[in-house]
């Protein structure tokens, strides 16, 4: 088995999203293809009320899929295929925009005025960018929860892993979102497809995602020293990019370390991509512009 080495580790930034709210991302509007196939990753935690309340008001999107997964608070949600409610601590929505849908976002603080969680996106194959819109919420009772011996919890929100599978089906990027706490001191590996790409969100406790099988040694002649990366750092609202290899492996630091594990199979294609539409090209891109301004946007 080989742990996959840390290729980055970068710090979410604070930006401003939809009418004024306060947010942190940890990838997006960049390179793509080190993520690919996703494209962008928010956290939304924040106490203040005033930093979220004005929310997500409506907005289209095209040719992606958006994940939002919460933890404290609720967002209330409705688009136009007629879907409305709400999402609460522990649930997770799943939208695929496909050929196009218009929706809303608000979220809802809790009785403490938190609103914690946090949205993925995830892109569409170019056969499957026009398909029919679709949606799918998930309540938390819904979530496998599996505790494995030494403590380690997993919440599988999609995807298959350690023999179960997730509520989550049909789709496209096939992939593998996991909400995983290890206790304080435990070292943890976890499987993970070579062919897949993957990245780990820190948000609660610390830790160190370990580059190497077992633990680094005083250096003789025979090993390279400078080409042996020490494991690397992470603590609250670190992403960690990981290199390829069948498995990730973590050390949990004193008060533990909870973060989410995401992979999926890269698509490789090309991304045409401005505001909420992602497309192949940049003439597709135009043209969903140009529909938004015309009213035939949506096509059912």
């Amino acid at each position: 088995m080989s742990i996959r080495p840390v290729k980055r580790v970068i710090k979410s930034k604070p930006t401003m999203e939809g009418a004024g709210v306060h947010l942190r991302r940890a990838f997006g509007f960049g390179n793509t293809s080190d993520f690919d196939p996703f494209l962008l990753l928010d956290d939304f935690r924040n106490d203040v009320p005033a930093d979220y309340l004005a929310g997500f008001p409506w907005h289209p999107h095209r040719g992606i899929e958006t994940i939002t997964y919460v933890l404290a608070g609720t967002v209330e949600h409705g688009d136009s295929m007629g879907n409305h409610g709400s999402i609460a601590s522990g649930d997770v929505q799943w939208m695929t925009a496909g050929s196009g849908i218009i929706h809303q976002e608000m979220p809802k603080g809790d009785q403490s005025g938190r609103m914690h969680g946090f949205q993925l996106w995830a892109n569409l194959p170019a056969s499957m960018k026009m398909t029919p819109p679709r949606y799918q919420e998930v309540k938390s009772n819904e979530i496998p929860v599996i505790t494995d011996d030494d403590g380690t919890q997993v919440r599988l929100v999609c995807g298959t892993f350690w023999g179960k599978k997730g509520p989550v089906d049909g789709i496209a990027a096939d992939p593998i979102y996991l909400d995983v706490t290890v206790p304080p001191g435990k070292r943890k590996t976890l499987p993970m497809e070579t062919t897949r790409h993957s990245f780990a969100y820190v948000f609660a406790g610390s830790g160190k995602f370990c580059n190497a099988s077992a633990p680094l040694a005083v250096p003789t002649e025979g090993v390279k020293w400078l080409e042996t990366t020490p494991p690397t750092d992470a603590d609250n609202r670190s992403l960690i990019l990981f290199d390829s290899g069948d498995e990730v492996a973590v050390q949990a630091g004193e008060d533990g370390i909870r973060f989410l594990l995401v992979s999926g199979k890269p698509l490789q294609e090309p991304v045409a991509w401005y505001g909420p539409i992602v497309m192949n090209t940049q003439q597709q891109l135009q043209q969903a512009f140009q529909e938004l301004q015309e009213g035939t946007f949506l096509k059912k």
